[in-house]
């Protein structure tokens, strides 16, 4: 036992430093961020202000000292009459098991949580201009929830009662685990082998009707023997798998669009290869979005379809609209984005990674091609929110030898997407550092000036309060670009959790107000809200947009769109290398 608890010491010790070079890296000196430079002007800005320097350091020591004195006074008494430590973290769930309010360990908790507010003091207190304070915000969150006792097996009395109770084998277990995460190169979010694409994850049925080198076009079968005259075309993110819209049967958007009696079409985005690392912005609106919009007109016989875009896939379907719409073409009845930025002024957490340096060196790394790696996303987004998708994992999977709860929303976000080098540096350069979507005639797409606000078809744009990714605020500012009538909708939770939300749970709920204000926060202030999911409002919506009942449409038989393979296709099963 004790030589496999050194071994898995060893190895969980090189892991963490490897999930740490990774979490900085995009904010290392090649991407902008020089830490001996921040934290020299750390010092200087602190230096100017010493009585608030000497105000944090005094308090620091004092509460240090008087946790040190708790924990000897415990020492030194009966455990009846001992006036022991605070019981550590309290609200903090790492800490909350038994076994560390046993004196040693409930000392190591509390005394890292007096180190975390200290770190986290002196950078709020710090006079630094507000990137580089994101930045070393960021930075220095990281390496607090990184350094948590509960993080090492040493110090973790849980993982250390543990392998006493099973003679060291949730130890082994730990070490087979990480083995077999060091060998993809992730921390496993869920048990993998519960869920597999095409089983029990994309099975709403249908088929794949086109492809190209960007995308396949997936046509799902009707519900009924009617549909709506117009058909409902989805596009999802680049960056992740399709099938968030279309996990299991109980929490599938697209079957519930479906069962609404919509012909659904799904763009289901390639996991791009090396060979297609030069493929432009301009391309995945060429022969994605616009490809697939004539495609579904065709195949149904429409002047006009309804559109909805999700994420960066909004971006996409708002910049072929505004490309069309430049072109004299006006293909959509209506327009739906899902927590879709359109104006970058606030991105939120991402933006502490996006700035000059970091958008040039990413130009110089794909300046001959090749693609950003889906697992570099998955870490950088994970990173947001380490605590809770970074080292409790590390501390289950490992630690403990347990094997994480299945989980379809999770195993959907380990499943990345590459990208082309090409096509993410102009996105995070015109997009997120320069923010010139917004801007009328700034960006030519496609050989045509973009103007967002000749979109005029009527929109649904939605929002999610909690979002880390698309702050619910910067989402709502799309409604002073777009030039149709607009109904905003803010629902609760965060960036996948408040969008998928099944009508059948009944469950969270969402804000309405059909004025629109210019502040947002005005806008909320004055929202009714409504029990439930916002599915069913959406629903509502679609039908006035819908056109008249139509006899439903099969997948031809035979012809330029017969059926080229069964949903979900291949694209979506295919695994980042």
């Amino acid at each position: 036992m004790d030589q496999n608890t050194n071994a898995a010491a060893e190895a969980l010790a090189a892991l963490n430093r490897k999930l740490i070079e990774q979490i900085a890296k995009p904010l290392s000196r090649d991407g902008g961020f020089d830490a001996a430079e921040i934290l020299k002007s750390l010092t200087a800005g602190l230096a100017q202000d010493t009585t608030r320097w000497l105000d944090i350091q005094n308090r620091y020591y004092r509460r240090q000292l008087e946790l040190w004195s708790s924990l000897a006074a415990a020492a030194d008494k009966p455990a009846a009459t001992a006036n022991a430590p605070a019981p550590a973290g309290a609200a903090d769930r790492r800490f909350r098991a038994p076994e560390w309010q046993e004196p040693y360990f409930n000392y190591l908790a509390q005394s890292y949580l007096l180190n975390a507010d200290w770190l986290s003091e002196i950078v709020d207190s710090a006079k630094l201009e507000p990137h580089a304070r994101k930045k070393i915000s960021f930075f220095t969150r990281q390496l607090i929830d990184a350094m948590s006792p509960a993080n090492f097996p040493w110090s973790n009395p849980e993982a250390l009662k543990l392998a006493a109770e099973t003679q060291g084998e949730s130890v082994a277990r730990g070490l087979q685990n990480l083995a077999a995460d060091l060998d993809k190169g992730l921390v496993s979010m869920t048990d993998e082998r519960a869920f597999e694409v095409g089983r029990n994850l994309a099975i709403t049925p249908g088929s794949v009707i086109f492809e190209n080198d960007f995308m396949q076009l997936v046509q799902y079968r009707p519900a009924g023997e009617t549909v709506h005259e117009r058909p409902l075309l989805m596009v999802p993110p680049c960056i992740n798998k399709y099938y968030i819209l279309d996990l299991q049967p109980h929490n599938s958007f697209v079957r519930f669009a479906v069962e609404q009696g919509h012909t659904v079409f799904m763009v289901s985005w390639r996991n791009m290869p090396e060979s297609m690392g030069r493929a432009t912005w301009d391309d995945y609106l060429e022969h994605g979005v616009m490809r697939a919009l004539d495609v579904v007109a065709e195949i149904c016989g429409t002047d006009k379809i309804n559109a909805l875009g999700f994420c960066v896939g909004g971006t996409l379907l708002a910049s072929a609209l505004a490309v069309l719409r430049g072109k004299g073409r006006d293909p959509v009845s209506s327009l739906t984005l899902l927590a879709t930025m359109l104006d970058f002024h606030d991105t939120g957490e991402l933006s502490v990674f996006i700035d000059e340096p970091y958008v040039q060196k990413r130009e110089q790394d794909f300046a001959g091609g090749g693609v950003l790696h889906g697992r570099e996303l998955a870490i950088t987004f994970a990173s947001l929110r380490a605590n809770d998708l970074i080292w409790q994992y590390v501390v289950n999977n490992y630690l403990k030898g347990k094997t994480p709860d299945p989980f379809d929303l999770l195993y959907w976000n380990g499943d990345s997407t590459n990208l082309p080098g090409t096509m993410y540096a102009y996105y995070i350069r015109n997009m997120y550092l320069e923010n010139r979507l917004r801007e009328s005639g700034s960006l030519v797409m496609c050989g045509v000036a973009v103007d967002l606000g000749r979109i005029d078809a009527p929109a649904y744009l939605l929002a999610t309060r909690e979002d880390h990714i698309v702050p619910w605020q910067t989402a709502y500012a799309s409604t002073r670009l777009l030039g149709g009538k607009l109904e905003f909708v803010l629902a609760a939770s965060g960036h996948i959790a408040g969008v998928i939300n099944p009508a059948g749970k009944n469950r969270r709920n969402y804000w309405l107000n059909h004025k629109l204000e210019n502040d947002p926060e005005q806008w909320l202030a004055q929202a009714a809200a409504q029990p439930g999911s916002w599915w069913t409002h959406w629903s509502a919506w679609l039908e006035r947009h819908g056109g008249s009942q139509v006899a439903a449409r099969a997948v031809p038989a035979s012809g330029r769109y017969a059926q080229i393979e069964p949903a979900p296709g291949r694209y979506v099963r295919e695994k980042c290398g």
